[in-house]
């Protein structure tokens, strides 16, 4: 599967393309975007990358990829009734902030279910297994920020091994 993504032969789900940064310790945006270096970094929406899923959501991310920083901000709108899936542990000490903008969300964080609605929030470490769930009938939309941890703590830096 990554020898054909890398080629360009097969374009990965949502959840795949997370598998992939899981295993690598980084992010989806790191994943689809270089590094930026600049100080100040202005991204227009047409310039944000999206991530469409087959299954009928999407995750736009609005942070840029800075060197050393394994941080990831993104808006995602799931469809109503839609399965976006379980995603993988990040690396332990990693956190996720989720804020609701609208509709029903039904997140899962190990065996713990909590739904949430528009204007909730919620913080979990990201390193348990954690699914959204849009169980209503209008779309749901929420902000999630990622702090990826690295090396088995919770600061910043590079994947060790990785180059760009």
């Amino acid at each position: 599967m990554l020898s054909e993504v890398e080629r360009g032969t097969r374009m990965p789900t949502v959840l795949v393309l997370d598998r992939i940064a899981t295993a690598l310790g980084t992010s989806i945006a790191r994943l689809l975007r270089d590094e930026l270096p600049a100080r100040v970094v202005v991204l227009r929406e047409g310039e944000q990358d999206v991530a469409r899923d087959p299954a009928g959501w999407e995750r736009r991310i609005l942070s840029p990829v800075l060197p050393g920083i394994e941080f990831e901000f993104m808006r995602t709108t799931i469809g109503p009734g839609v399965d976006a899936g379980t995603f993988a542990p990040h690396a332990p000490g990693s956190r996720e902030y989720l804020a609701m903008e609208s509709g029903v969300l039904r997140l899962s964080l190990d065996d713990e279910v909590v739904e949430l609605r528009r204007g909730d929030s919620i913080y979990y470490g990201g390193d348990c297994r954690h699914g959204f769930v849009n169980p209503g009938r209008r779309p749901c939309t929420f902000y999630l920020a990622m702090d990826i941890a690295t090396g088995g703590h919770s600061g910043h830096g590079t994947p060790s091994g990785r180059k760009r």
